[in-house]
């Protein structure tokens, strides 16, 4: 059951539109998933994929996928092949635009749908920092970025305001995918219904600004901005950009194009608009195959030179030496064949890969400082989970690929060893030529090195 009073004010603001509106509430929601291009391409995905699939408009790496497909279920899931994620939530990453080699903050980034899209469009390149303030919701996004195999990402579990006041001017981009009344996804999830008040629709706008103000300190001149909800309430979208502008002249909306069915801002649902409102853009799910949602590109004026880094508080993040850690180097010379860049950091016996000139991050809450290569154990290495995510089979010296659709994979997630004749060591497993995890081979037997917390019980093929 819809509330009422939203239900009033959708009709105020929807006029003749309204009841094919209230109609999408009758209709089955579109389902879709993003492609991992750090697995592989999209053509060799859609060659190998048991699902019927159809594009996403604004999102090049985005599918559609039928309701009969259960995608969350195939081992090319646990594989971080792709992400299963609403395919309106594509658009605010899309627009993001980031590049390679920048440094990106994803300031409210749990689950993780639109860290992993930024950080495809880096290609490994650059540094992200992901950030969740809720440290359950910062746990699932950290098993998400190791699952998609990024290598480039630093995780923390920190408020806005500490991070503001360790990074000044800083990144190039950020996203900020505020929380919001959730009205957009009632379809989605009836619970955001039980929820929905108009009191948290001002609490949400109030918590919305505040996260604004940490995030303009943190931009760069010339930096982009985008703000994203996935509620339809005014107050929360043209409301919250518009008091935002009027506190921070320096911001300005951009105008970017816009796909079919998008609609633009409406100057009239805010009290005082800002200029250009009408260039932010609405997806409501009368219009377009997704739920409902509010984008808004910001841009902050001002350009830097080439060499610009930014303010950081606790300057650079000091380096471990590969001569230092010469068992990691053993193991990089046995069974390796790509040589990462970047930078590597020692927390104990574990052993990070950082994007290299990475800030250091004394003082703050980080989950994970970059891509976690394994442990350092007395005279040996022992590689993570997350290496396997992060590495191609044409990059190892050994691998063993199961087929997607075999009891063999099952059996593998599941924890049991395999038959396997060969080379004793390391061997990256592989589903379909997708990485999924470690073995390690030893008297004809391929002992079996998928995480216990993650292995799935299967009863069959």
């Amino acid at each position: 059951m819809l509330p009422q009073e939203f239900l009033d004010r959708m009709k105020q603001m929807l006029g003749e539109e309204y009841p094919a509106f209230l109609e999408s509430y009758e209709k089955e929601r579109y389902q879709a998933l993003r492609v991992n291009p750090e697995k592989g391409s999209c053509e060799e995905f859609l060659k190998k994929a048991p699902f019927t699939l159809q594009p996403v408009t604004w999102e090049s790496n985005g599918y559609y996928y039928d309701g009969q497909d259960t995608p969350g279920k195939h081992p090319y899931h646990e594989a971080g092949v792709y992400y299963i994620q609403e395919p309106s939530a594509m658009a605010p990453a899309a627009y993001l635009d980031a590049q390679p080699g920048e440094k990106i903050l994803d300031l409210c980034a749990a689950p993780g749908g639109k860290s992993t899209q930024i950080a495809a469009a880096m290609h490994g390149q650059g540094m992200l920092i992901s950030n969740e303030i809720h440290p359950s919701r910062a746990k699932v996004l950290s098993e998400n970025i190791e699952r998609m195999g990024i290598v480039n990402a630093v995780v923390t579990n920190e408020t806005p305001q500490a991070l503001a006041g360790m990074f000044e001017a800083y990144f190039d981009r950020i996203m900020v995918d505020a929380p919001c009344s959730g009205e957009g996804m009632f379809r989605k999830n009836a619970d955001a219904c039980d929820e929905w008040s108009m009191d948290n629709v001002h609490l949400c706008a109030q918590r919305q600004l505040e996260i604004l103000e940490c995030a303009a300190t943190m931009l760069c001149p010339g930096g982009r901005l985008v703000y994203s909800t996935c509620t339809f309430a005014p107050e929360e979208n043209e409301g919250s950009v518009s008091r935002f502008l009027e506190r921070h002249p320096e911001f300005s909306i951009c105008k970017v194009e816009h796909f079919p069915g998008m609609t633009s801002g409406v100057p009239a649902w805010t009290e005082h608009p800002a200029p250009r409102i009408e260039d932010t853009i609405r997806l409501f799910p009368h219009k377009i195959q997704g739920e409902g949602h509010f984008l808004a590109v910001l841009e902050k004026e001002g350009s830097v030179q080439e060499n610009y880094r930014g303010f950081c508080a606790n300057g650079r993040e000091k380096t471990v030496a590969e001569r230092d850690v010469e068992a990691y180097a053993a193991f990089c010379h046995d069974y390796l064949k790509k040589k990462f860049s970047g930078q590597l950091i020692r927390f104990g016996e574990q052993l990070y890969l950082a994007p290299a000139d990475m800030p250091s991050l004394k003082g703050l809450k980080v989950l994970r400082p970059g891509l976690h290569l394994g442990t350092l154990k007395k005279n040996r290495f022992e590689p993570s989970h997350a290496l396997a995510h992060a590495l191609r089979s044409e990059e190892v010296r050994y691998s063993w690929d199961l087929p997607g659709d075999s009891r063999e994979i099952r059996d593998y997630l599941s924890g049991q060893t395999f038959p396997a004749e060969g080379e004793k060591g390391w061997y990256l497993i592989t589903v379909d030529g997708y990485s999924i995890g470690w073995g390690k081979q030893a008297g004809n037997l391929m002992k079996n090195h998928y995480p216990k917390g993650l292995r799935i019980p299967f009863s069959g093929v």
